[in-house]
């Protein structure tokens, strides 16, 4: 199954600091290469594509750094779109059907998380499947968790796994929402009410790089001996 990507690569990477002053988030080096490499180093490996990123925040840069790497662009040129209106935005360049949606702002360790996505799709069962990570193979994230994964992969909100910013979802419910600047979160609680949003845990490890110090926390994690 090959699925298009959504890359979000739109956000101004405020808990950055100084480091996003005068560069996008997703050209933050971590391990020698910028966070939006480690994303498309999983999506190439899987094989999806096509593969579409939002730019919004210093644009120029991801346009130039993407100019190469064969991903179709969806400007966010008036304002920033959230999750949802930015998805929604992207649909002409993404194609029709179930697609990937990716934060840019991760690096993992482990199997591909792509992989374990496709394998697990049922799209007679499931509006959308979120990848989570337990909390304790949640490296640099704090908090309670978001999500409670029940029987058949059923997800509830909760204390409990960590989203992980990867999914697959049907675009079809992004048409109902009037705003034009909208969270996925809008569609999830949709999907929630019908008991058609699904998730399952990541056997692996990830480590958010939302601030500085998880740069150093991820590149740690990567450099860590195999256990």
């Amino acid at each position: 199954m090959s699925l298009a990507v959504m890359l979000f690569a739109a956000g101004f990477g405020t808990r950055m600091g100084a480091l996003t002053a005068t560069r996008p988030k997703p050209l933050i080096e971590v391990a020698g290469r910028p966070l939006i490499d480690h994303a498309l180093a999983l999506i190439e490996r899987h094989g999806a594509g096509p593969v579409v990123a939002n730019l919004h925040y210093l644009p120029d840069q991801l346009e130039r750094y993407l100019g190469t790497r064969n991903v179709r662009l969806s400007y966010e040129s008036a304002e920033i779109l959230e999750t949802g209106g930015g998805l929604r935005a992207a649909l002409p360049l993404l194609g029709p059907g179930p697609v990937f949606t990716m934060n840019t702002d991760a690096v993992w360790r482990g199997p591909n998380p792509l992989d374990q996505l496709a394998a697990l799709w049922r799209p007679e069962e499931m509006d959308a499947l979120l990848l989570c990570i337990p909390r304790v193979q949640a490296i640099g994230h704090t908090g309670a968790g978001d999500f409670l994964i029940g029987p058949e992969m059923r997800a509830t909100r909760g204390p409990g796994s960590v989203y992980s910013g990867v999914q697959i979802v049907k675009p079809d419910l992004l048409h109902t929402i009037p705003e034009r600047s909208f969270s996925l979160n809008r569609i999830w609680d949709i999907m929630l009410a019908k008991g058609r949003l699904c998730a399952v845990n990541y056997p692996g490890q990830w480590c958010d790089v939302g601030r500085p110090e998880g740069i150093a926390l991820a590149e740690s994690m990567l450099a860590a001996p195999d256990v």
